[in-house]
């Protein structure tokens, strides 16, 4: 019995890790893509779909990752969101770029910062192996008053206001770092390729986050 269940704890320890390995290297490659989308996108100056279409194709393509995630058809389905929201940045990227005088070294300063903040949460959570799915009910909760203050936002264009939604969504898509790290690890999460996805759209706000914030305090504009 006791070597039945060695057996057992190295099997599902096998399988985190594979989990783990698989996600880091797809959220890696998507990170790419996206971003050479988002290049691409920005320096060609492609018009930008509108938001009905945005909106639309992000969650029609969330739609079909999710319906492909255990066939390798998921795989092109996850390329295909990312890319596909890697184009929709293109516009926020030429703002900055053409709107302020540092705009390359904003966008520059909001990717390393998305890194480095990606790389220590991640590192806690693997090194200290702690439990946060306690916090799944708190983050899901807070993104939706986020984005519903986000949106009454809208109305009263109030930049300070912006740039503390933006500081609340580091920090809610900070925690769902950890908790989603934390369902890897733990075994509460077995499919990487909806764990790529659900770490690259925390990445995606957080990167949108942070040049919100560095727009605000840049100030110099042309």
């Amino acid at each position: 019995m006791q070597n039945y269940t060695l057996v057992r704890e190295r099997t599902s320890v096998f399988a985190t890790n594979k989990v783990l390995r698989n996600t880091y290297l797809l959220l890696s490659l998507t990170l790419l893509f996206s971003a050479g989308t988002a290049t691409w996108a920005t320096l060609c100056n492609v018009p930008y779909p509108g938001v009905f279409v945005s909106i639309l194709g992000m969650f029609g393509l969330l739609f079909l990752t999710r319906s492909l995630c255990n066939s390798g058809w998921g795989i092109l389905a996850v390329f295909a969101f990312t890319g596909f929201m890697g184009y929709t940045l293109a516009p926020t990227l030429h703002f900055y770029l053409h709107n302020f005088a540092n705009g390359s070294a904003i966008i520059t300063t909001a990717v390393g910062g998305t890194g480095i903040i990606f790389f220590l949460l991640s590192a806690f959570v693997l090194i200290t192996r702690k439990d946060f799915s306690f916090m799944g009910g708190f983050l899901f909760a807070g993104i939706m008053v986020a984005l519903i203050a986000s949106i009454a936002g809208l109305f009263f264009n109030l930049p300070i206001f912006q740039v503390f939604i933006s500081a609340i969504f580091m920090l809610l898509c900070s925690g769902l770092i950890l908790f989603h790290t934390s369902q890897i690890i733990s075994g509460g999460e077995t499919n990487y390729i909806m764990a790529t996805i659900s770490l690259y759209v925390a990445l995606l706000n957080i990167f949108v986050s942070l040049l919100n914030i560095l727009g605000f305090f840049a100030g110099s504009r042309r």
